[in-house]
């Protein structure tokens, strides 16, 4: 049985996006979000695993400057 549900891989992707602004110095997912020019609702609905369009994510890994890959790596 599949051990994902869309549901829980949509909380383990906002989980570690959250970590990835964390790690970027960022406190606070608005003044993430301001400064990187990101709707600051979307993007909270985005760490709290709400379901995520592709082109978000692809903007939110080009900010961070990591690869489909990197991010996906282990998760």
């Amino acid at each position: 049985m599949n051990p994902y549900t869309l549901d829980k891989a949509a909380e383990k992707i906002g989980a570690k996006i959250k970590q990835l602004r964390i790690d970027a110095g960022y406190t606070s997912y608005e003044n993430f979000a301001v400064a990187n020019s990101l709707d600051r609702k979307q993007y909270w609905r985005v760490e709290k695993g709400a379901n995520i369009r592709l082109n978000t994510l692809l903007d939110i890994l080009n900010i961070h400057k990591i690869t489909l890959e990197e991010f996906f790596k282990g998760l």
